[in-house]
């Protein structure tokens, strides 16, 4: 007998298609809830500074793990949707942020986010050196099947996070790297845990060793404006026909279909006109899509800036207060999706390789950024080192929790040379993209990208002494 059209859409809202978008961002907000409220509660958690949804990411994960080996029920997470996700949510995090207009309020200035800049980029460097370092070596002696290039995850865990991870890991694995994707996610999960640990100890470690000058700092900006403004004079209207918040919402939806646009229309140009290069640069633009994003959105945020300034625009559409809250909700849903991706089994034989390169990879970006925060921020060397470090082994979010327990006011340029030297490092950094890619192809390919790494960072550091020796010489 012929189904009715009630009983037909019955039948398709209730299918598992139409709720597994809901039911996996359902998970995430039960888990990021559970994590605030422990994180509220208990103690050792509150004061270990772990983010909230680094914590929720692991919560998702074990629950996955319980009900997968102790339940047997491995069909309630979605990986693939969990992994675009990530894919999606680091892109329009990022194009978030890069559509904010204007600049921090705390003395950062354009030079001090170039060297800040360059400094973020010479911590990628490092990093990637220091993995290469490790699985070469490993993979001439103790492991000899082990992937070279897996090294190269190091700086994409570390300094870039769960996101990048994911995609590269990814990457690696169709070029032979098996478990690639969780080897990456595990680094970078290795990173929070490495900002939360090494950032709280070192905090303790110079408050009994009275490095710290923090009298009055609570109360030294107390009538000071310290957050964006939600409603400024020039800006539409909170309550208007549509939704302040939609607009937003609106614009960075708008920036990703461009970004969506532009990266086909360059891939399909490379795979027509060089079938070789496009296959050797097309996954690495689609992996890479948040830089093409970020850099569409900054154009874009000029193009408003200008028809503002000639009258043409009445209006300001952008809100940073509320652009701040949207990209801080993409990395959210990042940072707990990719952490909830790990496959401990992946990792199986790869034990020593992320033991060794998450010890010395923290260890080597502590050692860098503390000969580097001496030159490039020496008046306030604690807070830019302390922020500096929670961001290149975490993300911006571990580098402000750690920054406001000695700033609590944001009183030091720290905090802005963090999203200044983010915007600044995705120019410097261009080379390093590259590099990643061109390490997997081949041995050879791996070695020359070592030498090349080496001559990068040596250029940087000479950029960042010259920028600080005209300041002086001023």
């Amino acid at each position: 007998m012929p189904e009715t059209t009630a009983e037909v859409q019955t039948i398709f809202y209730a299918t598992p298609g139409v709720w597994n978008l809901i039911v996996q961002l359902g998970m995430i907000a039960v888990v990021m809830l559970l994590a605030n409220m422990l994180r509220r509660c208990v103690p050792v958690i509150r004061k270990s500074l772990m983010p909230v949804s680094v914590l929720a990411g692991f919560l998702m994960l074990a629950g996955k793990l319980v009900l997968k080996n102790a339940f047997h029920i491995d069909h309630l997470f979605d990986i693939s949707l969990l992994d675009a996700l990530v894919y999606h949510a680091i892109a329009l995090g990022f194009i978030a942020m890069s559509l904010r207009s204007g600049s921090g309020k705390h003395g950062a200035g354009a030079l001090d986010g170039v060297k800040s800049g360059a400094v973020v980029v010479g911590a990628y460097l490092v990093q990637g050196f220091c993995g290469l370092l490790i699985t070469v070596a490993l993979s001439l002696t103790l492991m000899p099947g082990l992937y070279k290039a897996a090294g190269m995850l190091l700086p994409m865990g570390y300094g870039q996070g769960p996101g990048q991870a994911n995609n590269i890991g990814m990457t690696y694995e169709s070029y032979g790297f098996a478990g690639g994707q969780s080897f990456g996610l595990a680094i970078a999960a290795a990173g929070y845990i490495c900002a939360c640990t090494v950032g709280v100890a070192v905090l303790n470690f110079w408050r009994k060793r009275n490095r710290l000058d923090l009298s009055g700092k609570r109360d030294a900006l107390k009538n000071e404006i310290t957050v964006d403004y939600f409603q400024d004079r020039n800006e539409i209207q909170v309550s208007d026909s549509i939704d302040k918040l939609s607009v937003q919402i609106a614009l960075v939806l708008v920036v990703y279909i461009l970004t969506y646009v532009v990266t086909l229309g360059i891939t399909s140009a490379l795979g027509a006109l060089t079938p070789g290069l496009g296959k050797m640069l097309n996954p690495m633009l689609w992996g890479f899509n948040f830089i093409i994003g970020s850099a569409i959105a900054m154009l874009v945020k000029t193009v408003l800036g200008r028809a503002e300034k000639r009258g043409w625009m009445k209006l300001r559409y952008q809100n940073n207060y509320l652009l701040n809250r949207l990209s801080g909700f993409f990395f959210d849903i990042m940072i707990v999706a990719g952490i909830a991706c790990i496959d401990p089994a992946d990792l199986s034989g790869l034990w020593l390789p992320f033991i060794l390169m998450a010890v010395a990879g923290g260890g080597a970006t502590w050692f860098y950024l503390k000969r580097v925060s001496r030159l490039v921020y020496p008046g306030y060397f604690h807070e830019g080192l302390i922020s500096m470090y929670g961001m290149m082994t975490g993300t911006i979010g571990s580098g402000i929790l750690l920054l406001r327990e000695i700033d609590p006011d944001l009183r030091t340029p720290a905090a802005n040379n963090l999203v200044l030297g983010s915007s600044y490092g995705i120019l410097f950094g261009a080379p390093l993209l590259i590099l990643v890619t061109m390490a997997a192809r081949s041995d050879t390919l791996l070695y020359v990208t070592a030498g090349i790494v080496v001559v990068y960072f040596t250029l940087l550091m000479l950029f960042i002494r010259f920028f600080n020796g005209k300041k002086k010489a001023r």
